[in-house]
């Protein structure tokens, strides 16, 4: 049973088919993009992100995005001109992983500062050979005297 609204917009719809309104739209006669896919929830977000060239780095909560940024971080510093500078964005994105740590939220992810005079070591090196390729960072030094725990924090 349709009601008086439906009726109104069925007229509407009826009224402008035979103006021809709907004659030569866009995508007229092509299937429906993602027809044969299964369901997706997020397929608007996706296509959203997509559509407007958005990485996806931004979805991952803020640890993860500060790791990711002090992983990538040879290859940001290479192109920097002067030591002052690349000192300075150092700086500027320990200051973000400071702020993290004093109220962190998101994942429990070990984050820590860059050391300032390692980055600066690496990239005068990186700068005197060339710098054709980054090498991944090297791993953490930990303390033999100190022992390391082997807990996670989901096994509280």
């Amino acid at each position: 049973m349709t009601t008086g609204w439906e009726a109104a917009v069925e007229a509407q719809i009826r009224s402008a088919q035979e103006r021809g309104e709907f004659d030569n739209l866009p995508g007229a006669g092509k299937p429906i993009p993602g027809r044969d896919m299964p369901y997706d929830e997020g397929w608007w977000i996706r296509s959203f992100m997509e559509r407007e060239q958005i990485p996806s780095d931004l979805l991952l909560p803020t640890p993860l995005q500060l790791r990711r940024r002090i992983e990538q971080l040879p290859a940001e510093l290479r192109d920097l001109p002067t030591e002052e500078a690349v000192r300075s964005y150092v700086a500027a994105l320990n200051t973000e992983v400071v702020a993290w740590l004093r109220t962190p939220t998101g994942p429990r992810v070990v984050v820590r500062p860059v050391n300032v005079e390692e980055a600066v070591r690496r990239w005068r090196a990186d700068r005197d050979r060339g710098a054709p390729a980054v090498t991944a960072p090297e791993p953490p030094r930990t303390d033999p005297a100190r022992p390391r725990r082997r807990w996670r924090w989901w096994r509280r």
